[in-house]
């Protein structure tokens, strides 16, 4: 019989796994599972096989699965061996639903988690309102949560935007995008990756052109900025082709009691009559 775990860290991980096929998905699923993370924040999930495979394998592992029904929208997921606590996080103004999916984890002090997938966009008026008024309700979404939730708030996911300040500084991108990182600053929430790696230019995805972009990240509230403990960016997602994305994981010092979970990638027991 498996046991229940006690730990004083959470690790997190985040990945846009590309609206996976069945087959990227089983991939998928083993370089997921061979991971030591207690929490995956999936992004651009969608209706295909190759997602409902991969949560449903978690799923029967024995894992905590958040997913939004996505009504044939591309959208995000949480997978967690740390048990769920009370009611999960609430943030119904925001313009497409499936694009988050939220939970408040079974840690001290308690936290809770946001998985984020930002609509991308091309330059038509619909796909840029579309990103800019998504963009617009997350953020007062979260100025309108209580101090609490906000403060013990892990965000991560794929932003789709670029900080002000990146280098090098893509032409293309506007003010309402470069707005998504400043106000959530703002709200008091903390870059992971420039607290433990200050003045380092972080890519998780990189163009046709070879150039870097950093669509990924995580943020944390104000409570948990003393609690990180590493957040680095792995790009064995890229170059093993399961994503053309790098994956961010993040360390937090947190108590808490891991799930007695199944390897999701085990074959399924084949009854005998």
């Amino acid at each position: 019989m498996r046991r229940s775990e006690v730990s004083q860290t959470v690790t997190a991980l985040t990945v846009n796994i590309g609206a996976a096929s069945r087959e990227r998905a089983e991939l998928l699923l083993r370089w997921l599972t061979s991971r030591p993370e207690d929490v995956f924040l999936l992004t651009e999930t969608s209706a295909g096989t190759g997602s409902a495979y991969l949560l449903d394998r978690f799923r029967r592992a024995g894992y905590a699965v958040v997913k939004t029904p996505d009504e044939g929208e591309r959208g995000a997921a949480l997978v967690s061996r740390i048990a769920l606590a009370g009611d999960s996080l609430l943030l119904p103004e925001v313009s497409i639903p499936s694009r988050i999916a939220a939970a408040v984890l079974d840690t001290t002090p308690r936290t809770w988690f946001l998985s984020v997938y930002v609509p991308s966009r091309d330059r038509s008026a619909d796909k840029t309102t579309r990103k800019e008024l998504f963009i617009a309700s997350l953020l007062k979404a979260l100025h309108e949560l209580p101090a609490e939730q906000r403060d013990h708030l892990v965000i991560g996911g794929d932003y789709n935007v670029i900080a002000a300040d990146h280098s090098p500084l893509h032409p293309g991108f506007l003010p309402f995008e470069f707005g998504l990182l400043n106000t959530l600053r703002s709200q008091g929430f903390v870059n992971a990756h420039e607290h433990c790696s200050p003045g380092t230019q972080a890519y998780s995805w990189i163009g046709r052109t070879g150039a870097g972009y950093c669509y990924d990240y995580f943020h944390v509230g104000a409570a948990l900025a003393d609690r990180i403990g590493g957040c680095a960016y792995l790009h064995e997602t890229r170059e093993l082709g399961l994503t053309d994305h790098a994956a961010v994981r993040l360390e937090l010092t947190l108590d808490t009691v891991r799930l007695p979970c199944g390897d999701p990638a085990e074959p399924d027991e084949i009854a005998l009559f």
